[in-house]
C-alpha cells in the first residue's frame, strides 16, 4: 500500500494545479550569526492552519525572488496548504560543507539561521509538529540534504534538485528522514556519478546521486532493494526512472527520480542557464515534492 501511495503521489498531475499563484506575499528579515538575512514567504490564502512549511532554497548566483519564480512553488504550496519560504544566502549561496562557497569558507552558520527561521516561521503561522520541510536547487538542494544531515529532529524530509552531498560531509541523521532525490544523468554541473565538480563558487568533490540515496536507504533502515519503475514519457528527449525503497523506519520513504538526459534544472520549471541541458516535463518537482511532502510528516 505504501508503494501505491508513493507511485500516486510523483507519477500522476495533480488536477486543478494551475501556476497562477504569487510568488510571495511577505519580504521578512532577521538578524543571525552577526549577520542580516532576509527571506520572502508565500501562504496559502482562506487555510486557518497551514499544512506545513516548505524551506525553499535558491542555487548559487541566485536569491529568494529567482528560485520562487524559476520554481512556481507557490502554487504547489497553495495545492496542498502549504506556507513556503524561500531564504537569501549569503553571496547567492550556502554554507552546505563542501568548501566551495563565500559562506562556506566564511564559516556562516547556515544550519543555525536556517534552523532559527523556521522557529520564527512555525510560530508565526502555526505550522503544526512534525511538518517542515526543505528542497533547492544545486548548491541550495545541497544546503537541503545538509538540513538532512544535522537537523533530522526538525526536518522530516527534504527533496534536493540537481544536488547530492559533499563527499567529506558527514552525514548521521539522529531519527529516519525521507528523501525525493532529483538527478539528470546529463547534468553538465552536478555529475550524476559523482566525483569532483567545479560550481559558482569552486571545486568539490561530491557523492553519487545512487549512493546518496542508498545512503539514506541505510540511514532509514529501508527493508530491501529498491523497487524500480518508470514514469510515462512526455515526448521531450527525457524518460525518467524512479527508485522506491520500501518497508523504511517510522513510515520514511527514499525515492530518486533518474532524469535519463535531464540537465541542470528543476523538473517543469522555469530555470535558465546556458548548457544547462534538457528539462524533464515528465515530472514536476515542485508539485511531486510538495506531494511527497504532505505524505511523509510526522
Amino acid at each position: 500500500m505504501r508503494l501505491t501511495a508513493i507511485a500516486s503521489v510523483l507519477g500522476c498531475a495533480l488536477f486543478g494545479f494551475v501556476a497562477t499563484a504569487s510568488a510571495a506575499d511577505f519580504r521578512g528579515d532577521m538578524s543571525f550569526g552577526g549577520l542580516q538575512r532576509t527571506y520572502l514567504v508565500h501562504a496559502p490564502s482562506g487555510v486557518d492552519r497551514p499544512a506545513g512549511l516548505v524551506i525553499n532554497l535558491h542555487g548559487a548566483g541566485s536569491d529568494a525572488a529567482g528560485q520562487a519564480a524559476s520554481t512556481n512553488y507557490g502554487a504547489a504550496a497553495d495545492a496542498l496548504g502549504f506556507v513556503v519560504a524561500y531564504p537569501d544566502g549569503i553571496d547567492q549561496s550556502w554554507a552546505d560543507g563542501r568548501g566551495a562557497s563565500v559562506p562556506d569558507r566564511q564559516g556562516v552558520d547556515d544550519v543555525g539561521f536556517l534552523t532559527a527561521l523556521v522557529d520564527r516561521l512555525v510560530r508565526d503561522y502555526g505550522i503544526p509538529p512534525g511538518r517542515v520541510f526543505a528542497t533547492g536547487m544545486s548548491a541550495g538542494g545541497f544546503m537541503a540534504t545538509r538540513l538532512a544531515c544535522d537537523r533530522a529532529d526538525l526536518f522530516s524530509a527534504v527533496a534536493p534538485v540537481a544536488a547530492t552531498l559533499g563527499s567529506g560531509v558527514a552525514c548521521n541523521p539522529s531519527r529516519p528522514v525521507s528523501m525525493l532525490a532529483f538527478n539528470g544523468t546529463a547534468d553538465p554541473v552536478v555529475p550524476f556519478a559523482g566525483g569532483g565538480m567545479v560550481g559558482r563558487g569552486g571545486p568539490s568533490d561530491i557523492l553519487a546521486a545512487p549512493a546518496l540515496s542508498a545512503h539514506f536507504r541505510d540511514v532509514d533502515r529501508c527493508a530491501s532493494a529498491p523497487v524500480e519503475d518508470e514514469l510515462p514519457s512526455a515526448g521531450d528527449g527525457t524518460s525518467v526512472r524512479r527508485f522506491s525503497a520500501v518497508g523504511c523506519a517510522d513510515g520514511t520513504a527514499v525515492v530518486l527520480l533518474q532524469i535519463n538526459g535531464g540537465g541542470h534544472t528543476w523538473p517543469t520549471g522555469n530555470f535558465t542557464l546556458p548548457g544547462a541541458g534538457l528539462t524533464t516535463t515528465a515530472t514536476n518537482a515542485s508539485l511531486a515534492s510538495a506531494q511527497f511532502f504532505a505524505a511523509h510528516g510526522r
